[in-house]
């Protein structure tokens, strides 16, 4: 009897890629999976008009007093309630302490942050995520009116 002789296999040299493709699609779903938490942003509420208002209309009723944050190019802060004259100089924990106050009193009183062209974005971004952490629900930003 003749005997049993095994078929000589030939060494190829491939790169096996399915391991590759097996850890690709785990890589994928873990950055699908995890996407939605890491979004960064500023919750706002858009308006649903396509044309400005005017201050006065956004008080709502002529009791609402408004309240007016505004920082500068040297991230100095500044504080105005009802059109009063601006109180300049204050720092961060008194902004958030007075814009409180004023909605504790006035709770339809809308809150609106205006900055200078030259000031920062970090700075801008830093006072909405105060007043969003201070409990403040909405919070707009002035602009120039074009005309």
């Amino acid at each position: 009897m003749a005997g049993y002789q095994p078929k000589k296999r030939k060494l190829t040299c491939e790169i096996n890629v399915v391991p590759y493709i097996d850890v690709m699609l785990v890589l994928l779903i873990i950055f699908m999976v995890t996407s939605p938490f890491v979004t960064q942003g500023v919750d706002v509420e858009l308006p649903k008009t396509s044309t400005a208002k005017p201050a006065t209309e956004l008080a709502g009723d002529s009791d609402a007093s408004f309240i007016i944050v505004e920082v500068d190019r040297d991230g100095n802060f500044g504080l105005s309630v009802n059109n009063e004259d601006m109180q300049r100089g204050l720092s961060l924990q008194d902004i958030i302490v007075r814009v409180r106050a004023e909605l504790s009193l006035n709770p339809n009183s809308p809150v609106a942050v205006g900055g200078d062209a030259a000031t920062p974005y970090a700075e801008v971004v830093l006072l909405l995520d105060e007043l969003s952490q201070a409990g403040i629900p909405k919070v707009g930003l002035l602009t120039d009116i074009r005309e």
